[in-house]
C-alpha cells in the first residue's frame, strides 16, 4: 500500500496524525502548524507588549521544555521584543526535582536564557520530603500547590520580571475544568479557563500551551529531540487530579474533540452576580504581605500549622479552629519573608549550571 502524502504541503511522505484534528502530515508541516497555532494564541489574546521581561516557569519537563523552545524561536522569527528567563522553584523532592533541575540547567545553556532557581527550603525552611514525612500522601499536593504559586510570584519579583508563562496545557485546562465541576468549586470555575491571570499584587501570568494537546507537545519534543525530563512527580499518584485525568482520558479515546469542547464549555461559564456578591474580597495577608481573602494567606496558614505540629489546620475548617483554640502562635515561630515586588533596575540572578 503506498505511503500516504502530508495532507498540507502534498509533497513529502506523511509521518504522523495530529490527535488534535486527525490530518496525517510530515514532520516539517507538523512543526509549522504547531508553532503557528501557538503564534495566533499570543497575538489573538495580545499576552506580550514589546519589551516585557518574561520568566518561562521551567521544571525540566516537557511542557516548560517545549514552551521554552517554542518562545525562544518565536520571539526571533516574529520579533516580539521579549527578556526571556527561566525560572524553576525546587520543592525539594529527592529523586525527582533534583534531577529535573539538572536538566533545567542544561536548557539554560541551550536556550541562552538567565536561570533562577527558588527553593522551598530556602522560602518556608521546609522542603516537600519533609513535609510528607509528617503529613503522609493524602494532601501533600495542597502544600504543593499553594506553596509552588507562591514561589513563583516570588522568584519572578527576584527577576523583576513583568510576566510569568507556564506550559499548562489544554489537557491540564480540560482536567482543571472537570475538577471543578466536580468539587462544585464555584470561585475557580470562573476563571480557571482564563489564559491570562493576574491578581491586585501579583506578576501577570499567562498560558501560551492553552489549546495545545498534551500528545502534541510531546511529539513535537521527541521530533525536536529536545532534552527535557519526563518521571512524574513521586507524590502525585495519589492526588485528585487524577481521577480527572483518567475520566478525560477515556472521553478523549471516544472523542478526540473532548478536551478543547470542555475548555470552551468552561469559557462559556457566567457566575450570577449575587455569587460573585458572596466571595471573599482580595486583600493582602497581614503577616507575609501576599495576596489573599482572609487575614493570613494559605501559604502562612499551612507553614503555621507545619511548624506547631498541627498540618491539616490549613486544610480543613475544623482542624483550623483547634489550632486556634490552642492559642496565639509562639514568638519564634518561623514566617515567610514579606513579600515585596521589585521595581526599578532588575537584579539578575543567575544559578550555576555545574
Amino acid at each position: 500500500m503506498p505511503s500516504k502524502v502530508c495532507a498540507l504541503c502534498e509533497k513529502s511522505k506523511a509521518i504522523l496524525k495530529r490527535p488534535k484534528t486527525g490530518q496525517q502530515i510530515c514532520r516539517d508541516c507538523f512543526f509549522y502548524v504547531f508553532e503557528t497555532e501557538v503564534h495566533n494564541t499570543i497575538t489573538q489574546t495580545n499576552l506580550f507588549s514589546r519589551g516585557d521581561r518574561v520568566a518561562i516557569g521551567a521544571s525540566g519537563g516537557k511542557d516548560s521544555t517545549v514552551l521554552a523552545y517554542v518562545l525562544k524561536a518565536l520571539n526571533e522569527r516574529y520579533d516580539y521584543g521579549l527578556h526571556l528567563f527561566l525560572l524553576s522553584i525546587d520543592e525539594g523532592i529527592t529523586g525527582y526535582r533534583d534531577d529535573s533541575l539538572e536538566t533545567v540547567k542544561r536548557n539554560q545553556q541551550q536556550y541562552d536564557m538567565p536561570l533562577k532557581i527558588l527553593s522551598y527550603d530556602e522560602l518556608y525552611g521546609w522542603t516537600m520530603d519533609r513535609i510528607v514525612s509528617q503529613i503522609g500522601k493524602k494532601n501533600n499536593c495542597t502544600f504543593c500547590g499553594v506553596f509552588r504559586r507562591q514561589a513563583l510570584d516570588r522568584g519572578a519579583a527576584m527577576l523583576n520580571v513583568d510576566h510569568i508563562v507556564t506550559g499548562h496545557n489544554a489537557d491540564d485546562i480540560a482536567e482543571t475544568v472537570l475538577m471543578n465541576i466536580m468539587r462544585g468549586d464555584i470561585a475557580r470555575l470562573g476563571r480557571c479557563t482564563s489564559i491570562v491571570t493576574q491578581g491586585e499584587d501579583t506578576i501577570k501570568r499567562s498560558k501560551p500551551f492553552k489549546y495545545a494537546y498534551e500528545k502534541e507537545i510531546v511529539m513535537y519534543a521527541y521530533f525536536k529531540k529536545l532534552d527535557y525530563f519526563s518521571t512524574e512527580c513521586i507524590y502525585s499518584p495519589d492526588a485528585y487530579r487524577g481521577h480527572a485525568r483518567t475520566f478525560l482520558k477515556d472521553l478523549e479515546a471516544a472523542r478526540p474533540s473532548a478536551i478543547i469542547d470542555i475548555i470552551h464549555s468552561g469559557e462559556a461559564f457566567e457566575i450570577r452576580e449575587e455569587i460573585k456578591a458572596t466571595q471573599k474580597v482580595q486583600q493582602t495577608c497581614k503577616r507575609c504581605g501576599y495576596m489573599s481573602s482572609n487575614d493570613l494567606c494559605k501559604a502562612c496558614t499551612l507553614l503555621e500549622g507545619l511548624e506547631r505540629g498541627m498540618a491539616s489546620s490549613g486544610i480543613t475548617d475544623r482542624a483550623r479552629k483547634r489550632l486556634d483554640a490552642e492559642g496565639p502562635p509562639p514568638g519564634n515561630l518561623r514566617t515567610i519573608p514579606f513579600f515585596q515586588p521589585l521595581s526599578g533596575n532588575p537584579t539578575v540572578i543567575i544559578e550555576a549550571s555545574t
